[in-house]
């Protein structure tokens, strides 16, 4: 899943300073075995639907390859629930925030037309949600990245203090008062390490099933893309943010969440960076509404049946609007709860089952 950067990094570095961002380096680093492994069990123990598709993931390993439906059940339910938090409400949240910031267009305004959206795309199945993240993500990706670059390059003089910042706040041991330290290395692990794994979603299980989806025979080449992903999520997106963030002085000014996302660019590109990172935010969102839309209804399916889908898909919907119009605290401890209970059943399958998905790596090298 591709999430919105701007808020993840400023809420990681709002809650946790500067040296929250080692520790989202250090749990991408961690998280990409255990993406690749998720993406590897996923594939091996998929089964085919009725309708030619391919239904995989935690629920297919822990049940299959663990052997252990109870797991498999708690897992699907977690994952239809934490899709409202991670892949809604959140995203619904930053969305109309942004909008709001920009436009000053009222956040309720924006739920309605945002739900009006995505009920078009999500009912059009997977085929559908999969047309919209390759021609959004892609291009908004390069585009951001351009823009960081420019930003970076004015900024250039202020990374080395800033890579000495982050490394010097993610082990504080003790908070102190004023300015941009005092976070504490508590602080820093608590929230970089939370907003690392809400990045990529490693140990989560949900790449594995997007992944169990795909028309490959290969397990191996899945878990391949598993590490990049990862890679390109955090280590170079989520660390490209905080550099400029950090560099071009936003974080420094006070300004919080989106706010500091649009100081950032504003700095450099003048009023319309702003609205910039207001139209990125907004349809990197889209995006992934869409996306967690389906990770939802495999959950759901799993427990329940196909007949499941619909009423699902009419919750979902309605968790936007909801999204949207909530405290963005309230928003972001909910889906760090569902979060962290999803990966308990998750990481235990994966743990268990780890020799499997080593052995078919070594297969894999064996014949390639």
């Amino acid at each position: 899943m591709w999430v919105i950067k701007f808020c993840i990094v400023a809420t990681a570095l709002t809650l946790g300073g500067p040296g929250a961002i080692f520790w989202m380096f250090l749990s991408a680093a961690l998280g990409m075995m255990t993406c690749c492994a998720e993406n590897i069990l996923g594939i091996k123990y998929r089964k085919r639907l009725p309708n030619g598709a391919w239904m995989g993931g935690p629920m297919g390993y822990l049940a299959h390859g663990l052997g252990s439906k109870t797991l498999a059940g708690i897992y699907a339910a977690l994952l239809g629930l934490a899709a409202f938090g991670i892949g809604n409400m959140t995203q619904a949240n930053a969305m109309a925030q942004a909008v709001k910031q920009s436009l000053n267009f009222p956040t309720w305004a924006t739920g309605i037309i945002v739900a009006a959206l995505i009920s078009l795309v999500i009912f059009g199945g997977v085929r559908r949600i999969g047309r919209v993240t390759e021609l959004v993500v892609p291009v908004m990706t390069g585009i951001f990245l351009c823009f960081c670059t420019v930003v970076l390059v004015v900024n250039r003089n202020a990374i080395p203090g800033t890579v000495s910042l982050i490394l010097r706040e993610a082990f504080a041991f003790t908070p102190i008062a004023g300015g941009a330290a005092g976070y504490g290395i508590k602080n820093a692990m608590r929230y970089g390490i939370a907003r690392g794994v809400f990045s990529n979603e490693a140990g989560l299980g949900s790449s594995a099933v997007i992944h169990a989806a795909a028309d490959v025979k290969e397990p191996s080449i899945q878990g391949m893309w598993g590490i990049a992903e990862v890679f390109i999520d955090t280590i170079l997106m989520c660390t490209v943010t905080a550099l400029v963030f950090l560099s071009s002085g936003a974080f420094q000014s006070g300004a919080a969440d989106i706010a500091m996302a649009g100081a950032a660019f504003s700095g450099v590109f003048g009023a319309w960076g702003a609205h910039f990172v207001s139209f990125s935010i907004a349809l990197f969102a889209f995006a992934t509404l869409t996306g967690w839309s389906y990770y939802g209804e495999q959950g759901t399916r799993w427990l329940f049946g196909a007949r499941s889908v619909k009423p699902y898909r009419v919750l979902y919907i309605a968790a936007i609007i909801i999204g949207c119009v909530m405290r963005l605290e309230t928003v972001w401890a909910v889906a760090d709860v569902l979060n962290g209970l999803m990966a308990i059943p998750n990481l235990l399958g994966v743990l268990i089952l780890s020799g499997q998905a080593m052995r078919e790596l070594r297969r894999f090298e064996r014949t390639t």
